[in-house]
Formats: structure tokens, sequence, C-alpha cells
């Protein structure tokens, strides 16, 4: 006799699905999608339903409960779940599990469903006698029915007349879901588009064909910094949603969200469609509001970040990665996948369109458009004719030891401030000072559980490990001398902020760094005070040139270019250039010209010659040859292992022991290591890396399928991580 048969996968590290019987008094709420409770060795555990299926029960253990009422994610997504995790060779209820809403790997409902009231307007014909009684009905009656959020968007205290507007039989009072929405109740300008420029026009009619033919079309937007990118993705989601379709949108950051989503509401003000918000920024409850709300099919658009990729979106027509080439769509730790990646193979398997913005791709995916893999679209002007900024390259070798701003720098700073004018000033090291010195034994100090320099962060008195926040008071004496000429060393964007309020006095100057920016609502209103001109000169880390549209900024500064330049990692160069476009990209984006400078060592670097001509074309030959003579991405596949534990030599040994097996069935692919990590010690635990090099991805997955089996050899107390397709070697 059959039985009715789940496939579950198990959130737990384990490599392949388990079956389980489903009992018949859980047979109606059992369905695809839901997380149920099963029973594991002599626990019990979470898993995730994936497929149902009449079948022998002989030798299956019963679901023990359904935990869901509602699925949290369609069957359709179960093949893109599995090709990510064998992609990735990651276990599947553990990509199920970072794919989920936090507050979902666990129990149950551990999240609050929040409701609220909701008005619908009867047949009773008439007018109340009071004027917020009828304005209230007449909102009500336009709409068909309202929530007392919706009618306050109107209305500041519409409870009393609802109230009556019920008890005189004008109103139906039920309730409804309230979804946490951070942006609901933010003003809306709507938005009329502006007519396209003749390339963005071209652009569009290139991709007409594409978002009409409802299959897996991949193109490169490859657009310089103020050119318009944005508009071609609003037309073309509009296109799509035309067609009863939906839209996914990821962004690189958190910080850049609430600036798109301005745009997105802007353009579909007015009920043309819903927008949901997906980030690690959110609260939990809002996370799961909007996770249930695209679950339920009542959006139509997804904005968010890295994990938004796995957006329970049905009915997907296209998918846009803003800033494709940004690291930060890497996963580190855990489940390291890649958001761009991953957005190409759901759109592959979703036969939607999936665009790739940028102002400087990353090479792997130019190489990919140069060969034919993907279309490749261009937008060489800026919006409006406006100009390019003129960059200029200045040799620190000029500027005396000690000093951080340049004499051509402070001169230009100086300008600007008679003008009138905003300037921005790029450093990418957060705090006062990268490290302390003891000036009469040379010691520093460093992080007990990362064996790296502590960074002095003046303002509230700390030393701080910025890897494991580890922090301490920094001594009045050296304890390795009992010296007391302890004096910081270097700068970071607290210090130059500091610098900058003596020399400038009058100015208005801020920072834009993970220390201010951490409370909630901080980047936004910093954002506000940078565009209504209430700041002269904002000082930042990378956050400060990724998408930022200050119209008031004319000048650029890069205080020192050669610090991702120098970094130990075969794409320092990539990441140079591309940050050095980007945040000259903020200059001179409104009516006046912008002007760049760039403080360096090393003003001969290609990276660094190219980005000041403004020439990615240029960088991308010189960097691919560099790459294809030493065989690395995009012209070889690289994966990463890296083992870890507390004790340094049980990591070695397991290290050692595993390169002998993967030496022995490597075939093609170059087995480079152990090595330590570059950093060797983290969070208290020794790190060493394996190397895994090969022409072609096939041997190299051959290679990845026995690592399951030599996963077991490992000893307790040392863990290993997989990274398909690293993008941080450290």
């Amino acid at each position: 006799m059959s039985s009715l048969i789940a496939t579950v996968a198990i959130a737990a590290p384990i490599d392949k699905p388990l079956s389980y019987l489903v009992p018949d008094s859980l047979r109606e709420s059992a369905r695809v999608g839901v997380r149920l409770r099963v029973p594991l060795g002599r626990r019990q555990a979470v898993g995730y339903l994936l497929a149902l299926a009449e079948g022998d029960p002989a030798g299956l253990k019963p679901v023990a409960e359904v935990l869901d009422a509602a699925p949290l994610f369609a069957p359709e997504l179960v093949p893109f779940f599995t090709r990510a995790a064998e992609y990735y060779g990651h276990p599947l209820g553990e990509v199920i599990r970072t794919a989920l809403p936090a507050g979902l790997s666990g129990r149950g409902a551990e999240i609050a469903i929040l409701r609220e009231k909701l008005y619908t307007a009867t047949d009773l014909p008439g007018q109340p006698s009071s004027a917020l009684q009828k304005e209230v009905l007449a909102l009500v009656r336009a709409a068909g029915q309202l929530t007392v959020s919706e009618l306050r968007a109107h209305v500041a205290a519409p409870y009393g007349a609802l109230r009556r507007l019920v008890e005189l039989g004008y109103l139906e009072e039920s309730e409804t879901e309230r979804r946490r929405d951070p942006f609901l109740d933010l003003p809306v300008t709507p938005d009329a588009s502006a007519t396209p420029t003749a390339e963005q026009a071209a652009v569009l009619a290139r991709l007409e064909p594409a978002l009409s033919g409802g299959e897996f079309a991949p193109f490169l937007l490859h657009g310089v910094t103020g050119s318009g990118k944005t508009e071609i993705y609003l037309r073309a989601i509009d296109q799509i949603l035309a067609q009863g379709r939906r839209a996914l949108v990821l962004v690189p950051e958190i910080a850049l969200t609430p600036q798109l989503v301005g745009r997105f509401r802007a353009r579909f003000h007015g009920g043309r469609a819903s927008i949901a918000v997906l980030h690690s920024g959110l609260s939990d409850g809002e996370r799961y509001d909007a996770w249930r709300a695209i679950a339920r099919g009542e959006v139509q658009i997804v904005i968010g970040a890295r994990s938004a990729v796995f957006a329970p979106l049905d009915k997907l027509g296209i998918i846009v990665v803003d800033e494709e080439h940004e690291a930060s769509y890497k996963q580190g730790e855990g489940f390291r996948y890649h958001a761009r990646d991953l957005a190409l193979l759901r759109g592959q398997m979703a036969y939607a369109t999936v665009l790739l913005g940028s102002a400087t791709p990353a090479v792997t995916t130019f190489q990919r458009a140069q060969s034919g893999q993907t279309g490749y679209l261009e937008l060489r002007g800026r919006v409006l004719s406006r100009e390019l900024p003129q960059i200029e390259l200045v040799d620190l070798a000029a500027t005396p030891f000690g000093e951080h701003l340049s004499a051509p720098l402070l001169t230009a700073l100086e300008e600007n401030l008679t003008r009138g004018e905003q300037s921005l000033l790029l450093l990418n090291r957060r705090g006062f000072a990268p490290y302390l010195l003891c000036a009469d034994c040379g010691a520093t100090f460093r992080c007990p559980n990362c064996e790296i320099t502590l960074t002095f962060h003046r303002q509230n008195r700390l030393l701080r490990c910025h890897y494991c926040d580890y922090q301490q008071t920094p001594p009045e004496l050296c304890p390795n001398c009992n010296g007391g000429n302890i004096h910081p060393e270097g700068i970071g964007t607290e210090r130059l902020e500091s610098e900058l309020a003596e020399r400038f006095p009058e100015a208005r100057i801020a920072r834009m760094d993970r220390d201010t920016t951490a409370r909630k609502g901080a980047h936004q209103s910093l954002m506000e005070r940078m565009t209504g001109r209430e700041i002269d000169i904002l000082v930042g880390t990378q956050m400060v040139a990724k998408g930022h549209d200050f119209h008031g900024v004319t000048l650029v500064g890069v205080v020192n270019a050669d610090a991702t330049l120098n970094f130990p990692d075969f794409r320092s160069a990539e990441r140079t250039f591309a940050l050095l476009t980007q945040v000259a990209g903020r200059a001179g984006r409104g009516e006046l010209p912008g002007r760049v400078i760039i403080q360096t060592r090393n003003p001969d670097h290609y990276a660094l010659a190219c980005a000041a001509s403004h020439d990615y074309r240029g960088f991308y030959e010189q960097e691919a040859a560099f790459r294809q003579e030493l065989g690395y991405p995009p012209f070889g596949h690289l994966v990463n292992l890296v083992l870890s534990g507390n004790d340094g030599e049980r990591v070695a040994a397991a290290a050692q022991e595993l390169v002998s097996a993967l030496f022995q069935a490597a075939g093609e692919v170059e087995v480079l290591g152990p090595a330590p990590c570059p950093l060797a010690k983290l969070r208290g635990k020794s790190r060493i890396q394996i190397l895994l090099k090969s022409p072609t991805r096939p041997s190299l997955r051959r290679l990845l399928a026995r690592l399951p089996a030599l996963r077991k050899k490992i000893p307790a107390g040392v863990a290993l991580a997989v990274d398909v397709d690293p993008v941080d070697m450290l």
C-alpha cells in the first residue's frame, strides 16, 4: 500500500535531502515550501518540504509537525535552490535557510503577524453631516476599501469619523494583515519620466525584443557615471509590468536602497505597482511581511540587496543587477554565493531578461559580453550632455612626509569653499588612525583574536578590531616597555575630518562611514543634508562612491589611491580602477563641471592612468592580458578551500592531509598550498587555505565532487569552508 512521501532538505550540513512519511493527519497541511519538524537521529530538526509523491513507506520515519500555514516558497523555486547548492557545493537545506528571512529557520512562527482595521464602503446612499466624515467616506468610496494606515496618508486622525460612519451604516469594519513597510509613510513626489536621450532610446530599442520575447536574455548595460542607467531600468520594468510579469532589482549596498526605492515609488505611484524591499537592514518583522506579500503574489517589484535574489516572485520577467561589479554581491560566510551569478541562473530558469548595469563592469562580465555570451548595451555620454569630470593625478612624492593632503588638493578645497560648492573626499579607512605606536620600543597593539593591529577611534577613546569587534581602552603606558610615548600612526576618516576642521574652521564638514551611519536612518539623514547643501565637505569611506547623486558636488578628492592597489589579491587593480571611476563620477552631476584630484605614489600604474582618462577599454585590455597569462578568471576558474580551528597544529595537519588527497585526484586542476591565509588568525581561529585553479570548469567540478567524502576525514575541531569563484582571498 502506497503512502505520501515527503522529500525534505534539512536545515543542517547534510549533503542530500531525506525522505519522510507524511501521516494522514498532516496530508492537507503538507505542501511544497512549508517547514517541517522531522526526526533526525536522536533529535528533531527543521527541514523544508521539496516534493511530495506516493511511495513505499517502509523504513521511513513520520513527519512530526508542519510549521507553516502557507508555503514560504513555490515549487518553481526548488530547482533554483538545487542548482545553486550544486554549483557552490553547499548543503541544500542551508541554502534554503540562507534564502529565507531571519527568524524562519527554527521552531515555527517566531515572528508575529500584525493586523489592522479595514473599512469597506456599503451601498447605503446619502452623506453624513460632518465635514470630516464626508471626507473619509469619499476616500473609502473612491477606493472601495481602505486600511487605517492608508487613510492616515490623507487624514491625520480619522478614528472618530470611522467609528461614527460604521455606526451610521456607511462603512463596514473588518480586520486584515498589516504589512510592516519602512517606506510606506514616506512622501511620494510623482515623477514624469523625461524624454530618453538618443543613446537611451537606442538601448531601449535593442532591449525591446528581449523584453517581449519571454526567453532568457542576459545583457551588460555599460554606461558611464551619470548616463541614465536607472532610466533604462525604469522603462524596461514598465514594459514588463504591462505584460503582467514581475521585476527584481538588486543593489550592492543596503544604504542605496532608500534612494532607489524613492525613484521607483515616484515612477510607479498611484497603485501602478506594489513595491517590496528585502535586505538585512530591515527588522525581522519587516522582512517577514515583505517575503509573505511577495509569496502571495501581491508585489510586482522587489528591490533589495544580495539576499533578494531568492525572493519568491512568480511570473518573473526581468532581473536588474545595479553596479554588478561590486564585491558586496558575494556572501562572505556560510553559503558563499554571488548574487549576480545567481541572478543569471535564475533569469535563465525563469526565461527572463537579466540586465547587468555598471560604469565599470567586472572583467569577467565584460569578457562574457565581448565573447557574445551576453548582449552588450552602451551609454557613452552623460544625460543633458554634461561633461565627465576632469581627473588629475597628484604624485605624493612631492608632498612632505606625514602630510595627508597635497597642495593641489588643499587649494582646490579652498577654492570650492569660496565659491560655495560642495566637495567630497574619499579615504577608504575608518577610525582616527590605523594603529597606535610606541615610539620608544616600536610596539603596536594587536587584536588577540585576529593578530592584526587595532584601529584607534579617538571620538570614543577605543582601540577596535574591525573584523571581530574586539575593543579595549588605549593604555597610558606601553605594556611592552612601560614607556609613555604612544601616538597614532597613519590616517582614517575620523582623523581626516578633524584635520579638515582645523584647517577650514568655517566649513561644514561631515563624515560618512560605518561608524557614523550605524544608527537606523543616519545614512538617509546625511544624504538629505548633502542634497540640501547643508554640508560643504563630505569625508567618507567607499560608501561615498556608490550610486549617490549629489548635484552640488564639483570636487572629488581621493586621499590615498594606493590603499586598494597594494592589496594582496589579483583583483586589486580592477577594484582600484572601479573605485576611482565610481567616486570620480560623483563630481559634476549638476549644472557645474566637475574636477577630481587623485593622490598616489604610483601615478604610472595602468589602473590609475586609465581611470584618469576615463578609459575602461584600455584598462580591460591590460588587465585581461595579465589575467590570461596567469590563468586567472575569466581565463581560468578558482575555488578557495579554507580550513580553520582553535588548534593551529591540528588545522595545519588537516590541511596537509587534504592537499595530499586532492593531489591524487587533481587531473588538470592545479592545487596550490596549503598556506596561511593573509589573515592567518581571525576571530580566534587559525586559518589555512588551499587554492584550486583550473583552465576548465568541468575538471574543477569533478574534483569538488570528491569533497563530501574527503570532508568526513577532517578531524573534529577543524572546519572546512568551500568558496567557489572567490572574490575575497583574505
